[in-house]
């Protein structure tokens, strides 16, 4: 088994091994520069898991930005049938491209 962390950020949950390339919401942060997040729920080296109550204590994972970039649009589109009723909404998420540098 290989090392990975789970971590919380932006309302989502990411499974995280070494050197994995991912998406994640928007951060502030610049390409080039390293992240700390310590929302760390679960973290296994392989042979043991350990589970936080949220959070694991101790625990964080360095990401690395490489980018910025905006996903695809997602189209809503509402219709109420015989009432001349429709809707159509677009929505694109800023997005942050990272690297997970370690995990700790």
């Amino acid at each position: 088994m290989e090392a990975y962390a789970v971590l919380a950020t932006g309302g989502k949950q990411y499974r995280v091994t070494a050197d994995a390339l991912f998406e994640i919401e928007r951060l502030t942060a610049e390409p080039g520069q390293d992240v700390e997040l310590d929302t760390v729920l679960a973290v296994s080296d392989g042979t043991e898991l350990k589970v936080g109550m949220p959070y694991v204590k101790g625990a964080k994972v360095v990401l690395t930005v490489v980018g910025h970039k905006r996903g695809p649009k997602l189209i809503n589109f509402k219709k109420k049938r015989r009432k001349g009723y429709s809707r159509r909404i677009g929505h694109r998420q800023e997005l942050t491209v990272v690297k997970a540098k370690s995990i700790a």
